[in-house]
């Protein structure tokens, strides 16, 4: 196949040299030629292009067998998230209506699901988002769903939850600074996907996933953010982390979510394998990489 991914950052870099490991023949669009090196080296053409400029999508050398977006905001807030999701989805399908790829996959996020009681979300389940970032990602999906209903547009919608994997997640990284609080009673569920699972349910997605298809894209295992940290502990053998002050809970209460999100679809209609099913086991992988990575820095000790 040949292959666009439209922002070949994070996600897209190894989800395109593993495309060119099975053969396909990939594009990674970005905003500059920053990191052409890294994308040459992986065997991914770069070309650049910007979802907001419609322009420059025009100048793109289409067509493509398969179109990947995951194009990232770079964090930023509501006006950003507008022009670079909503906005930059509709650039991307005026883009492709004369030369339609044969499949469309779109990275949205778990954010869409609003859930504060920690009940069981499906792909079924009501989003209805507090924060106005994760109602800007419903109306993208939006977007998206209409023009598979009334043109079918090849869009598969994949719903990813908190990425984890090298120098990725948040909690982790903030407990190895020793900067990690728990939250509350440390009660709030997270919902976590490495990030090897994020490129392969794509990849399965691209395969067999059907216009207007939904997919909860997360591990086997929501977990309580105290048990997280519990087993972090037990198994870097350091403290757990404080609890927060009323204060900061406070602080960061507003917009807070707590939800399991399933994945049951994901398994049963596409027939999804999980490379880490739950956080222990991709964990343990990452804790593994960052040793292996310590030791090599280190270099052999002085007799």
């Amino acid at each position: 196949m040949r292959v666009l991914i439209v922002g070949c950052g994070y996600v897209g870099l190894p989800l395109g040299a593993e495309l060119v490991r099975q053969g396909h023949e990939v594009l990674g669009m970005r905003r500059s030629n920053a990191a052409e090196a890294e994308l040459r080296a992986a065997g991914i053409t770069p070309v650049i292009a910007d979802v907001t400029q419609p322009a420059t999508l025009a100048k793109l050398p289409g067509p493509f067998d398969w179109v990947v977006n995951c194009v990232s905001s770079s964090r930023g807030g509501a006006e950003e998230y507008r022009e670079v999701y909503q906005q930059g989805t509709g650039n991307l399908l005026a883009w492709l209506a004369s030369a339609p790829p044969r499949k469309f996959v779109y990275t949205s996020s778990t954010s869409v699901y609003g859930q504060t009681d920690g009940s069981a979300v499906k792909e079924s389940s009501p989003v209805e988002p507090a924060g106005e970032t994760g109602r800007i990602l419903v109306e993208t999906e939006k977007v998206l769903l209409e023009a598979a209903q009334q043109k079918n547009f090849p869009a598969v919608i994949l719903r990813v939850a908190g990425i984890y994997g090298p120098g990725r997640g948040h909690l982790f990284q903030q407990y190895l600074r020793n900067e990690a609080k728990i939250a509350g009673k440390g009660e709030q569920l997270i919902n976590m996907i490495h990030l090897d699972d994020v490129t392969g349910a794509i990849i399965t997605a691209l395969r067999s996933g059907k216009p207007g298809d939904i997919f909860n894209v997360v591990d086997d295992e929501p977990v309580a953010q105290i048990h997280f940290f519990r087993w972090l502990s037990e198994t870097l053998g350091k403290d757990m982390p404080p609890f927060a002050t009323e204060a900061e809970n406070s602080a960061r209460k507003r917009g807070l979510t707590n939800k399991k999100v399933q994945n049951r679809r994901l398994k049963m209609e596409l027939g999804y394998r999980f490379k880490y099913p739950n956080f222990r086991a991709g964990y343990t992988a990452e804790i593994q990489r960052l040793e292996r990575a310590e030791q090599a820095n280190s270099g052999p000790k002085p007799a």
